[in-house]
């Protein structure tokens, strides 16, 4: 143990000599929570339309004075011809027009039933589908009190079972909620895998690894040595996320800390030995960052981050069985939004335990000690 004491000693001198490495402790953690929480949203707030009116009669003007009336839409144009709003719609200068034919007014009059175009600029699909079905709401609840005013609603169509809903967790259907827990786990898994890996491969190409190499120290110890310090570091900046996500955010932390913190220990130990293996293979600090960048893309996309992993396809779900931060970011927005205790996320540890294990040990296995 008193090897690894002056392992841990000269690690963490080197750390902190190096100035570089000290704003990406400190700063990244801020930066990181401060900006990506707003900027990875998948929430709709606006939307620009245009309304091309062929009737100019009381029902169109009314419809078009319930949508006008939505803070959702912002009607940035009145057009005359279907062609203009095709026009702004190819120029990206609105998102969806809505074309109200001749004789609408007529036609509710005589048939109660009357036809509107919808156009959609469906490059986002999911903006696409949500406009579309605000906008389809909006018209649908105009459609209802023109039933109700003229007292001959057709059979069957006012029947309805009222919902209510209750959303748990989140109750304010707030994005950041779901986002900031996402946000801490790329952090941490920055530091491991990056920082940690860097560190390795940078005294191989330095040549102070000789000096280390020509020592007793044993693998286990020198691998020990070089995941320590940069696990503390994990750990602080995970704490010091939470603060930034609860002060900025006031994000409720309702699950255990130091349940948190436990689960976060073994994931960093993970995604250290992960780092720490690709250095070990490496023999340039720009070969390992680019083989440390593309894993680190592949397991975020693919992590449920930002789109759910059940809508992917079933080749992708099960790929995700070997993807540790799919572990964790389920881990972190368990404890964090439901208080999730550690019986409910059992699977999810015994998953990062056996891949930590596994990783540590390949990483003391591929290090090559020579004298």
């Amino acid at each position: 143990m008193r090897t690894l004491y002056y392992i841990l000693q000269k690690e963490f001198t080197q750390i902190f000599r190096n100035k570089s490495m000290l704003p990406v402790i400190f700063v990244m953690p801020l930066v990181q929570m401060l900006i990506l929480v707003f900027a990875a949203t998948n929430e709709l707030r606006q939307v620009d339309l245009a309304i091309v009116d062929f009737d100019n009669s009381a029902s169109s003007r009314k419809l078009t004075s319930e949508i006008t009336g939505n803070p959702f839409f912002i009607v940035r144009q009145n057009l005359a011809s279907t062609q203009d709003a095709e026009d702004l719609l190819m120029r990206n200068k609105i998102d969806l027009a809505l074309v109200i034919p001749q004789n609408f007014d007529k036609d509710l009059t005589l048939s109660k039933k009357a036809d509107v175009q919808i156009l959609v600029d469906a490059i986002n699909g999911m903006a696409a589908q949500l406009s579309l079905g605000y906008l389809s709401n909006v018209i649908g609840n105009y459609s209802q009190k023109i039933l109700i005013k003229t007292g001959k609603p057709e059979p069957g169509l006012m029947k309805s079972i009222g919902i209510k809903s209750t959303y748990w967790f989140n109750p304010q259907l707030n994005f950041k909620y779901y986002m900031a827990p996402g946000i801490l786990v790329v952090l941490i898994t920055v530091i491991g895998m990056l920082l940690g890996g860097m560190n390795l491969v940078r005294e191989k190409e330095l040549g102070t690894i000789e000096q280390i190499n020509v020592t007793p120290i044993q693998k286990w110890q020198f691998i020990a040595g070089k995941l320590l310090p940069f696990l503390a570091i994990g750990l602080f900046d995970l704490a010091f996320g939470l603060m930034i996500a609860r002060l900025a955010f006031n994000i409720p932390i309702r699950g255990s800390m130091p349940l948190l913190f436990g689960m976060a220990s073994i994931y960093l130990m993970l995604v250290l030995s992960l780092g720490l293996f690709i250095s070990t293979i490496s023999d340039t600090v720009q070969q390992a960052t680019f083989v440390t960048f593309f894993m680190l893309i592949v397991f975020i996309l693919m992590s449920g981050l930002f789109t759910p992993v059940e809508s992917m396809p079933d080749w992708a779900q099960k790929l995700d069985y070997a993807n540790p931060l799919y572990y964790f970011v389920k881990i972190m927005r368990s404890i964090i939004l439901k208080g999730s205790n550690f019986t409910d996320i059992f699977n999810e540890f015994a998953a990062l335990s056996v891949f930590a294990v596994s990783m540590f040990g390949m990483a003391i296995f591929r290090y090559r000690k020579t004298s």
